[in-house]
């Protein structure tokens, strides 16, 4: 029996899944490291303690199975978007992993917003401009971290650091370079006016390949370490919410998948590059025939965390007690208050916002508070609100690419039976999750078995994603919901102009620059 491994470098940690060629679930591990977060604005990681990760995860996952080295057909890689890193001609780190979540280079952004750039950007690259793009960090290092910036060879992303250290050469694949906010997604190059507009030349980025190449001849002392053999081919992947879509087997015209993990995101995939003329959406390239479209928010499951610390103390120590989880605790109390919270909204710009914002400055409000509405209300509150935005993400997605027929979610939030049902509720569609959460990395490795020609299309995973569930829409609380969405939107809009304000003014409060 032959074996291939998913590894998915995220945010927070990496995880690798060893699968048969079949797709069956043979063993897992995953690694976690830290956030480095000094100030309200910063959001790093240090490069050396993921590569540390990567190979704790892979080196498990093939030690705990104890099969046989020549049976490993390969291992595919899955990775978070909007890293950069700055390195010298040594390949060595100048700077920290700065993440998607980053915000120093906010104004930037806006100066790209203003000066008109930001719209002819967005249709050349199909990213819309936000902190998070590291053509806006390259942007804010060539000016704020000069010296840095002046000794850098290459600006490259987490997954193409680790490949580098694997076999000496950096590569990008369509998606990650896409990501970056420099390919040309029409052309799949570099992009001369984003390249212009971050003041940097072709040579200071990695060689853009397809999400399906291939490296072999790794480095000899970590296969050793590894337990695997030097050839073991090294598929390059994608990103992971890409990746994700193909996990969850959301590749047809009309499937879209939903991811809520700390953050969140809705995507399809299309077989042409499809923009927003609002620029609410993004586009990534995945192949040279299939792009993926749709909107990632900062605020998902991070909500609930802040609600659980600042909202439910007690709740927290009761569940202790009761040697329960406290997230089914907090979820229970929200089934017992009305759809809607009775009035209660809220909107979970609590980290700013990307899709569909594109507003760093973005902030945080429960609007309609009374007297009669309790804890209860506003946790409830808080579930809903991170499902209003994640649908205001779906609605201009749907303006591109017609009706949804079909929603096929996954992430943490699916341990959640009553956030679960909002979905279906808040969005009107029937919501099909699978039992497997592991779309990121059966992504990868459906894309593996692709680039060494093992199966003739990624069609291959409807076969892979194993048992779902399906939950229906509730009629009545469906009519409650198309009533308060035109009214969250609203608010949403009323306070697009006041957000730069505040959040200036939680600058000053802070001491952060």
């Amino acid at each position: 029996m032959e074996y291939m491994i998913g590894v998915d470098i995220g945010t927070t940690s990496t995880k690798a899944v060893l699968f048969t060629v079949q797709g069956e679930i043979k063993e897992t591990h995953h690694a976690e490291y830290p956030l480095y977060t000094p100030d309200s604005l910063t959001a790093e990681q240090k490069p050396d303690e993921i590569f540390t990760a990567v190979l704790s995860v892979i080196k498990q996952v093939v030690a705990k199975s104890q099969m046989d080295k020549s049976k490993l057909a390969f291992i595919s890689f899955s990775s978070a978007m909007h890293s950069i890193i700055a390195v010298d001609e040594q390949g060595k780190p100048l700077t920290n992993c700065i993440t998607w979540a980053d915000k120093r280079a906010a104004s930037f952004a806006d100066e790209l917003k203003e000066n008109g750039k930001s719209e002819e950007l967005y249709k050349r690259t199909g990213v819309p401009i936000h902190p998070m793009s590291p053509l806006v960090k390259i942007m804010w290092m060539k000016h704020e971290k000069k010296d840095i910036a002046g000794g850098t060879c290459k600006f490259v992303s987490i997954k193409e650091y680790i490949f580098y250290k694997f076999f000496g050469e950096f590569v990008v694949d369509y998606s990650i370079a896409a990501a970056t906010g420099c390919l040309n997604i029409n052309e799949l190059i570099w992009d001369e006016e984003a390249l212009k507009a971050a003041d940097i030349s072709e040579k200071q980025l990695s060689k853009v390949v397809p999400t399906t190449h291939v490296l072999k001849g790794m480095k000899s002392d970590l296969a050793y370490a590894l337990n695997i053999n030097e050839d073991t081919p090294f598929v390059i992947g994608s990103s992971d919410g890409v990746l994700s879509n193909i996990g969850l087997g959301a590749i047809n015209k009309g499937e879209i998948a939903v991811t809520i993990g700390t953050s969140g995101a809705i995507r399809t995939i299309t077989r042409e590059p499809l923009l927003d003329e609002q620029g609410r959406t993004f586009c990534y390239p995945l192949m040279k025939d299939r792009y993926v479209v749709g909107g990632s928010v900062n605020n998902g499951g991070v909500v609930l965390k802040w609600a659980k610390n600042e909202l439910a103390k007690s709740e927290t120590t009761v569940a202790e007690r009761l040697d329960m989880n406290v997230y089914d605790l907090l979820t229970e109390m929200a089934s017992n208050v009305n759809p809607g919270s009775d009035g209660l909204l809220f909107h979970p710009y609590l980290s700013g916002e990307r899709a569909p914002l594109w507003n760093p400055h973005a902030r945080g409000s429960f609007t309609g508070l009374s007297l009669h509405h309790k804890k209860e209300h506003m946790i409830r509150a808080v579930l809903e609100g991170v499902m209003y935005n994640l649908y205001t993400v779906l609605a201009p997605l749907q303006a591109l690419i017609g009706e949804a027929v079909e929603i096929k979610a996954s992430g943490g939030f699916a341990r959640s039976k009553v956030w679960k049902q909002m979905m279906a509720d808040i969005f009107d569609k029937k919501v099909t999750i699978p039992e497997s959460l592991e779309s990121s990395c059966l992504g990868a490795a459906i894309v593996g078995l692709y680039a060494l020609e093992l199966i003739d299309s990624i069609d291959a995973v409807k076969d892979m994603v194993g048992k779902v569930h399906t939950l229906t829409p509730i009629k009545e609380n469906v009519e409650i919901y198309k009533e308060i969405l035109p009214v969250y939107i609203g608010i949403m809009n009323c306070m697009m102009p006041h957000y730069q304000k505040l959040a200036a003014l939680q600058r000053e409060s802070d001491g952060a620059e």
